[in-house]
């Protein structure tokens, strides 16, 4: 059995910095906070977090996919496929720095929506078009081409994310929103 001693010493030195940086932008928003600042609650000096990150930009982009890709990581490999992205899509939603980005510094997310992908709307893809071709060998997922497939599964699941809660009022609940994503995606994955 691997003792949590061991697992520390594992982990990679730079998690403790990103934990930092997570914990200056839960605090002050992303716009607040400075690598000089990472560095103070690191315990390190700011050439220590230079080395690491050149600017916030860099330090944010890794911060961001070591987060999505842990909420990612979490949802259990034997849920069936839509019941796997709307846990997904509930725990991002739900993520306490999900949050106070799109509460304090939006215009963060925008280049992910707009302009290009990020590395972890990369792993989401690959793990969909795993899982989409592993549906389609067992006869559980329709044909087509996974990969466009798991692209437009991100596409529709990004507006129950992101606005999910424009949608939601004293007559539609976001558990409402989410049943009805739930019968979307089982649906247009039906043989």
């Amino acid at each position: 059995m691997t003792s949590v001693r061991h697992i520390a010493a594992q982990r990679d030195p730079r998690d403790s910095y990103l934990d930092a940086a997570r914990a200056c932008i839960l605090d002050v928003g992303w716009r607040r906070t400075t690598l000089t600042e990472v560095a103070r609650r690191s315990g390190v000096s700011r050439m220590t977090i230079y080395r690491a990150w050149p600017d916030m930009k860099t330090l944010l982009g890794d911060l961001m996919t070591r987060e999505w890709t842990a909420v990612v990581a979490a949802r259990p490999p034997g849920d069936d496929l839509p019941a796997m992205v709307v846990a997904t899509v509930r725990a991002l939603r739900d993520n306490e720095l999900f949050v106070r980005i799109v509460e304090l510094d939006p215009e963060l997310l925008l280049p992910y929506l707009l302009s290009r992908r990020g590395r972890s709307q990369d792993l989401v893809l690959g793990l969909l078009v795993d899982r989409i071709e592993q549906g389609q060998a067992a006869g559980e997922v329709r044909d087509g081409d996974p990969r466009t497939m798991a692209r437009a599964l991100v596409l529709g699941a990004h507006g129950f994310v992101l606005s999910a809660h424009t949608m939601v009022d004293d007559r539609v609940s976001e558990a409402d929103l989410d049943a009805e994503l739930s019968t979307l995606l089982t649906r247009v994955l039906a043989p």
